[in-house]
């Protein structure tokens, strides 16, 4: 699959003209440069709607950026060999084909505002398009305050592979060490992603690793939550829609922690 050159020229000729002090921002040449201008132009703007047409282009030029990715299957994704329901993949969420991925998200709901930025809040907004930012922005419209951590809310995928997407804050760690508050929240993120999938009748959820970029949660301690509260949660519903639960890592050192924790005696 080619990208359509013309329509993304489009598209990005369309979001510099939203705002003046773009007007001496050249379009690249290069597809990668286009792509590039592409994301940091959604990512630094503002929660608005836009012509119908205009998306139309940017959800094409999405959809062959995914195909060129690769789309995630979860039967390519070996089941931990002690807990048959819990499966560990390490990559870009943004590929896997699952009912909902789970974001790692800040008190405004919103993605991240930092053009390029190598968060997994900016990976899912840069992948899923504008319409993700439109509908959080909706979202906290309505609650009219910041959303608390350990909540969660859910909105739909856009041009991800995911149907949906989960969206919770985890604990921000100021000290040496977690408090006893920040791990009973970050148990909370996972437990309350977990009911909200339940609610909405999901049956497979890929968390990410929340808190431990930049709200500093310790990585062991992090991972240790997350398995334990998913399994408790499994264990305490067993009437439960949600069969499949992938611990999605990036960072190797988060692959040796989980893997250890799941039983996987081999490399996967």
């Amino acid at each position: 699959m080619t990208s359509d050159n013309k329509g993304l020229d489009r598209v990005l000729r369309t979001l510099l003209s939203e705002r003046p002090e773009y007007s001496q921002i050249a379009i690249p040449s290069t597809l990668r440069g286009k792509r590039d201008l592409l994301r940091s132009l959604m990512n630094v703007r503002a929660p608005k709607p836009l012509d119908d047409e205009i998306m139309a282009l940017q959800d094409r030029e999405l959809a062959e950026q995914r195909e060129e990715k690769g789309v995630v299957h979860l039967d390519s994704i070996k089941p931990s060999p002690i807990y048959p329901r819990l499966r560990l993949w390490q990559g870009d969420i943004t590929r896997l084909a699952v009912d909902a991925i789970v974001n790692a998200a800040n008190c405004k709901m919103l993605g991240c505002f930092i053009p390029m930025h190598k968060c997994i809040d900016n990976a899912i907004h840069s992948a899923a398009g504008m319409e993700l930012r439109e509908e959080c922005h909706n979202l906290m419209e309505k609650q009219g305050h910041d959303e608390p951590t350990g909540k969660a809310k859910i909105t739909r995928g856009y041009n991800l592979p995911a149907d949906w997407v989960i969206h919770t804050v985890g604990p921000i760690v100021y000290g040496p060490e977690p408090t006893e508050d920040d791990c009973r929240l970050l148990a909370d993120c996972y437990r309350n992603c977990l009911e909200l999938a339940d609610r909405k009748g999901l049956k497979s959820i890929a968390f990410c690793c929340i808190s431990t970029g930049e709200f500093r949660f310790p990585q062991r301690e992090a991972a240790e939550i997350a398995v334990a509260t998913v399994r408790d949660y499994l264990a305490s519903n067993p009437g439960t829609s949600v069969g499949t639960v992938v611990f999605n890592v990036f960072k190797d050192t988060d692959y040796y922690i989980y893997k250890e924790l799941l039983g996987y005696e081999k490399d996967i």
